[in-house]
């Protein structure tokens, strides 16, 4: 029977050239390679190296060989892999979401209701979140808006209102309400990782700019002394500290007004889904 930890060996002295190198590369002795080397030939029944005095090559036979031990070690190694993944795909309740504020009302209940699972959770464009849940690649999704899709269970739960924080020396810091074509044209300040809502202001604001921020402390700074217009919705965590020196004004426009659906597949997250109604 090959043994892996032996073809191991024998991919290593072809990758390196000699027992010697191989050996100290493996972190073993070099006459323990040597014995694998002669019997992989027994396993074999084949000649497999060409010898001479103080030299041993692999001759075309062990070539091949060599070829197949490769393939062998790759396969146990995806093996390995695939198990394992599998393994955690048991114990973990993945969550694809289109944004992140829902998030922070779903985890918590999931954590709360299956608290021997690992909750993993990821921001993923649309049409790959419908697909994933509907595949069963991840166990719960998140979308701005219903979808039909056959055998996918889809329930309303949360909604989320955006808003732009204007500085109160502002041209527009006056307006009770204002629409993403009355922004066009004013450069505002973003964060990242913000799902959906990034691709959404860029379409509906095409001749602003952005300045986009991926660190939190580096954007709340930019924000307090500022003038650039920025975004926030009555979701956001602990904005009224951040946001004291800017009218809150919120956006009127249908896109800007979110009710987020769950999408799951497994009448398990039944329970969770109105839960998550309840709260809101």
């Amino acid at each position: 029977m090959l043994n892996l930890l032996e073809l191991e060996q024998l991919a290593a002295f072809a990758d390196w050239g000699t027992l010697s190198k191989a050996a100290e590369q493996l972190h073993i002795s070099q006459p323990t390679i040597t014995r694998t080397m002669q019997h992989l030939e027994e396993e074999f029944g084949v000649p497999l190296f060409s010898r001479s005095k103080n030299k041993i090559q692999l001759n075309e036979t062990g070539k091949k060989a060599v070829e197949y031990a490769k393939s062998l070690l790759e396969d146990a190694k995806e093996a390995v892999a695939q198990v394992q993944a599998f393994h955690k795909r048991l114990h973990t309740i993945t969550v694809q979401s289109c944004a992140p504020a829902p998030l922070w009302s779903l985890l918590p209940i999931l954590s709360s209701e299956f608290p021997q699972q690992t909750i993993s959770s990821t921001l993923l464009e649309e049409p790959e979140i419908v697909r994933q849940v509907r595949d069963g690649d991840c166990e719960m999704g998140i979308l701005p808006r219903p979808v039909e899709q056959e055998g996918v269970k889809c329930v309303p739960f949360l909604e989320e209102k955006l808003s732009v924080c204007v500085p109160y020396e502002h041209s527009l810091a006056e307006r009770t309400s204002l629409t993403f074509q009355e922004l066009n044209g004013f450069n505002c300040l973003l964060l990242s990782q913000i799902g959906f809502w990034d691709k959404l202001c860029r379409e509906k604001m095409p001749a602003s700019r952005f300045l986009v921020q991926t660190d939190s402390f580096e954007f709340a700074e930019l924000v307090r002394h500022s003038s650039l217009l920025c975004f926030t919705t009555n979701l956001a965590r602990d904005s009224q500290e951040l946001f004291h020196k800017r009218n809150i004004i919120p956006l009127t426009d249908a896109q800007a007004n979110v009710t987020y659906y769950l999408l799951f597949t497994n009448s398990v997250y039944q329970a969770v889904a109105e839960k998550c109604s309840n709260r809101h």
